[in-house]
């Protein structure tokens, strides 16, 4: 048994939706949740940045006595998880593996598309880690940098529709039949992609596929809380805590959000 809690960090506010699918999963567990909203986004930054300003919310998260930690960030997956997870103990889980898992068993066709930020599709990181499972697929990525301040701003329906009508339309003109949301802000906006994409597209959330690797990390290493509690939860942002508690009470659907500013 561990009863420390588990540590999750983002860009921002998109990692949230990876704390929903925990705590969902995972009732009992305690969670602190870090988004570093002061310097979203992530995606229009140099490797170095990337690596500097993950390992600071890493820092914070390590002095919170958390037993594992969540990169709830495709960019920081894909740029900054390899080399930290040298430097530190804790284990760290990342949503790029996880997402790619999730798009190899979905499509049926074998052709994916991936929407991201600049630099995870720069890197090609959804590409290699769904090629390395299964040559055969063909891996279609676009780089969708536009969205992500959209939600940030917390911008509304009719400005997301209007954005994903004109982001789309490449991935709309594919033969795919999976779409991987390859930034966790992005499903804070799935309905808003539904609408904007093929009816037989299927759109791959990796939270899902994130929790589900979790709870097994954890089942297999002893590492459940021996609390029957519901878990208690953190979250900080290093950015406006205001736009921050706005964003988290509608993407954790819950009216008692409470964020704390560092």
């Amino acid at each position: 048994m561990d009863n420390r809690p588990i540590g999750l960090l983002d860009s921002g506010v998109g990692g949230l939706t990876v704390v929903k699918k925990i705590v969902a999963k995972m009732p009992h567990e305690a969670t602190v949740f870090i988004g570093d909203n002061a310097h979203i986004p992530y995606g229009d930054k140099s490797k170095a940045e990337i690596i500097a300003l993950t390992k600071q919310s890493v820092n914070f998260l390590l002095s919170k006595n958390v037993k594992l930690i969540i990169f709830a960030c495709n960019t920081a997956t894909a740029v900054a998880m390899k080399a930290i997870q040298k430097e530190i103990e804790p284990q760290i889980i990342g949503v790029v593996q996880s997402g790619a898992v999730a798009a190899v068993y979905a499509t049926k066709n074998k052709n994916v598309a991936v929407v991201a930020t600049k630099m995870t599709v720069g890197l090609h990181a959804y590409q290699a880690e769904i090629q390395a499972r299964d040559p055969q697929i063909t891996v279609n990525e676009l780089a969708t940098p536009q969205i992500v301040p959209l939600i940030e701003a917390n911008a509304g329906h009719q400005a997301y529709v209007s954005a994903l009508k004109k982001i789309l339309l490449p991935i709309n003109d594919l033969n795919i039949d999976t779409l991987v949301l390859g930034c966790t802000h992005y499903p804070i906006i799935r309905n808003e992609f539904a609408q904007c994409l093929k009816p037989d597209i299927q759109i791959i959330d990796p939270a899902d596929q994130v929790a589900n690797y979790t709870y097994n990390v954890m089942k297999n290493n002893q590492m459940f809380t021996s609390s029957s509690a519901k878990g208690k939860h953190e979250y900080y942002t290093t950015g406006d805590v205001k736009m921050f508690d706005e964003l988290g009470k509608t993407v954790l659907q819950d009216e008692n959000f409470n964020g704390h500013h560092l």
